[in-house]
C-alpha cells in the first residue's frame, strides 16, 4: 500500500548526511498461505511471517515496512529482540496483507498467474539501507501451503533495488529527481487446476450447441422446431457468457472464452442458415437435396466446431 508514509522518506533523510556504507539487514520470510482469490475485485490475500535483523535501532522496521501495491496491511504478531551481546536487533512481524493484481485471463481457465511481493523499508533509500538475503534458517513457505483450485509450480525470492521517479522532495538527492530503495521480493507461479472447473463454466454452452444440431433432425417442413432449437441455443450460449464474464475483471484481450463462445454464435447462426436453405430446397419440391443438404451441412458444422474447440483449447492449455 503505497501511503504517505513516504513523505517521512524526504523528512528524515533530508538534514542528513549520507554514510560512506549503508547499514546492512538481513531480511527473509516464511508464507502461510494465499486466499481470497478474487479476479472480478483484482486483489488476492497473502498470511505470512517477515524477519529482519540490523544494528541501527533507527531503521525501527515494527513502524517502516512498506508493502507497495498493498490494499490492506495488519500486522497481528509483532516481536522485537536485542541481542545484548553483539548490539543485533532481531524483529520478527507477521502480516495479512490484500494485496491488488492485475489477473492475465487470456488463456482462463487454463490460466498461470504470476504474484509478486515488494516489501521496502519507507525510511531510508539505498545510499542508507541495504538488504541481504537470510535465506540459512529453512525453507520459505509452510509444506502444507495449499492454494485452493492453485498448483504452486515456482516460488522464489530475490533481492532488488525500485527506482520511484521522484526524490519525494529530500532536497539532499538534488539536483536528481529520482530516489532507489531496496527491495525484498516474493514471486510465485500459479497454475490453475482446470478441468472440472472448465466443465463446469462450459457444459451449458456445449449443451446449447448440440440443442441447435438437432434441429438438422428434424424435417424440412416442420418449420417452428427447426428454428426455436437453434435460437434457443443462441440465446442459452449469450447467458452463459454473461454469466463467466461477470466472474472475470474487464479486458481489452480477446480472450479463450471469448474466442470459445465467439466459436459458438457462428456455428448456430450457419444452423440457422443452413435450415434457411433447406426450407427453400423442400419449398420447391426437391426433398432429396434439401435432405442432403441437412446432413453435410450438420456434419460440416459440428466437425468444424470440434476441431476449432480442440485447437483453442490445446494452445491455451499448452
Amino acid at each position: 500500500m503505497i501511503t504517505l508514509s513516504f513523505v517521512s522518506k524526504a523528512l528524515t533523510v533530508s538534514n542528513e548526511t549520507s554514510p560512506t556504507t549503508p547499514d546492512t539487514v538481513k531480511i527473509g520470510a516464511y508464507v502461510m498461505n494465499i486466499y481470497d482469490i478474487n479476479f472480478r475485485d483484482k486483489e488476492y490475500s497473502i498470511k505470512f511471517w517477515v524477519w529482519m535483523k540490523y544494528k541501527n535501532p533507527e531503521i525501527d522496521f515494527l513502524n517502516t515496512i512498506e508493502i507497495p501495491g498493498s490494499k490492506d496491511v495488519q500486522k497481528p504478531d509483532v516481536m522485537s529482540y536485542k541481542d545484548s551481546a553483539s548490539g543485533e536487533i532481531w524483529t520478527l512481524i507477521k502480516l495479512n496483507c490484500k494485496m491488488s493484481q492485475c489477473w492475465n485471463v487470456s488463456d482462463y481457465p487454463f490460466d498461470t498467474q504470476n504474484l509478486q511481493l515488494r516489501i521496502e523499508n519507507n525510511k531510508f533509500d539505498t545510499r542508507y539501507l541495504v538488504f541481504i538475503a537470510d535465506t540459512t534458517h529453512g525453507e520459505s513457505f509452510d509444506p502444507l501451503f495449499n492454494v485452493d483450485g492453485w498448483q504452486v509450480r515456482k516460488f522464489n525470492t530475490h533481492l532488488s533495488a525500485h527506482k520511484y521517479n521522484t526524490n519525494f522532495g529530500d532536497v539532499s538527492l538534488a539536483p536528481l529527481k529520482n530516489s532507489i530503495y531496496a527491495t525484498f521480493n516474493l514471486e510465485f507461479e500459479l497454475a490453475r487446476n482446470a478441468s472440472g472447473l472448465f466443465m463446469k463454466l462450459f457444459v451449458g454452452m456445449y449443451i446449447a450447441f448440440l440443442i441447435s444440431c438437432v434441429s438438422f433432425l428434424v424435417h424440412a417442413d416442420h418449420v417452428e422446431p427447426r428454428f426455436a432449437l437453434p435460437v434457443g441455443g443462441l440465446f442459452a450460449s449469450v447467458g452463459n457468457k454473461y454469466i463467466i464474464d461477470s466472474i472475470l475483471p474487464e479486458t481489452n484481450e480477446f480472450t479463450l472464452v471469448d474466442s470459445l463462445h465467439t466459436t459458438t454464435f457462428i456455428a448456430i447462426f450457419f444452423t440457422i442458415a443452413i435450415s434457411s436453405i433447406s426450407l427453400i430446397l423442400y419449398g420447391q419440391d426437391d426433398l432429396k437435396r434439401s435432405n442432403n443438404f441437412d446432413k453435410w451441412g450438420g456434419i460440416s458444422i459440428f466437425t468444424t466446431y470440434v476441431v476449432i474447440n480442440i485447437i483453442l483449447i490445446t494452445k491455451a492449455m499448452y
